[in-house]
């Protein structure tokens, strides 16, 4: 019998290969923002730029000390980064289904700009944009 015919798993992601740390640093970034924002789903309904720019930021500070730390969290800027990779990979992988032709989800409107709306999808983080319809009052 070979390995495949008792437990079929070739192919499949190997998980065991993953540092655990890095799983440790996020879940402390993740708890200090449940703390914050009260909600651990707030990260959700934050713009996928705003997560790449705060990436850059920690990345940053690391850069120049590897030793920093967050002055408001006091975490390390690094776990930071890790947490905001996090965000990002998630959302990047939700991507995939937020085309506006296609997506299924509910979308809600999240601002106004020069004469239009912009709207997220509430699951996948998609987001378009619709000018404002003029309304016609016929009565």
């Amino acid at each position: 019998m070979n390995k495949q015919e008792a437990k079929a798993d070739a192919g499949k992601l190997e998980i065991s290969l993953t540092p655990v740390q890095i799983v440790r640093d996020i879940a402390e970034v993740r708890m200090y923002g449940t703390k914050k924002y009260g909600d651990p789903d707030n990260w959700k309904r934050v713009e996928l730029q705003r997560y790449i720019n705060a990436m850059l930021r920690h990345t940053l500070a690391f850069w120049e000390d590897p030793y920093s730390v967050d002055e408001e969290s006091g975490i390390p800027h690094y776990k930071h980064a890790e947490c905001n990779w996090a965000f990002i990979s998630e959302m990047m992988k939700e991507k995939v289904e937020a085309d506006p032709q296609t997506c299924k989800h509910e979308w809600v409107c999240t601002g106004a700009f020069n004469g239009g709306f912009r709207y997220t999808c509430t699951k996948c983080f998609g987001t378009k944009s619709e000018m404002a319809k003029e309304i016609k009052n016929d009565g």
